[in-house]
């Protein structure tokens, strides 16, 4: 009897470590959701996972320059557009995609790709690219600890931020 409680215990101590793990693991980049709103009941709407900074430098060091960056954390960024838009300069018909960056010190790149349903990483390449767009980059005046995709009304739809550590990264959207 003394065995099965001991056993018992071992196991139950071992579930209370694991919980407190995956707790941990999601508060260190809790889901968030930005929504742009087009009128008549069409919308702009991302899901993505936000990173914490705690200290570390952010773009040219935990996100390198020059690489494929799944804008976020744990599942992949997604971005759901319920009427044909245009992001930047691209034509993106209404569905569902993946959005990925190509952070730059003085330009980003926003990489919109027909492949839907990945973890986050690897990036599946450019042959799944639907578009790649510029970004306006501008420094903040102050810092930013949690990762952050907002986006700001227009008149003609709206202006998609990320920001970071002291990064932000623009691109106009619009209904077509």
């Amino acid at each position: 009897m003394r065995k099965a409680i001991a056993i018992f215990s071992v196991l139950c101590l071992a579930l209370i470590v694991v919980a407190i793990g995956h707790a941990r693991q999601a508060k260190a980049s809790p889901p968030a959701t930005a929504t742009l709103d087009l009128g008549g009941g069409q919308s702009v709407t991302i899901d993505y996972s936000s990173p914490r900074a705690k200290g570390r430098t952010i773009f040219g060091g935990l996100v390198p320059y020059g690489k494929v960056w799944r804008a976020g954390a744990n599942a992949a960024t997604t971005f759901v557009n319920t009427v044909d838009v245009t992001v930047g300069s691209a034509n993106v018909p209404a569905g569902h995609y993946t959005l990925f960056a190509l952070p730059e010190q003085n330009k980003w790149t926003l990489i919109i790709s027909k492949k839907t349903g990945e973890w986050g990483i690897p990036y599946p390449g450019d042959s799944e690219d639907l578009a790649r767009v510029d970004m306006k980059v501008s420094k903040l005046s102050s810092p930013v600890e949690d990762f952050t995709i907002s986006f700001d009304k227009t008149a003609k739809g709206g202006i998609l931020n990320m920001e970071w550590e002291n990064t932000r990264a623009s691109v106009p959207i619009a209904k077509k």
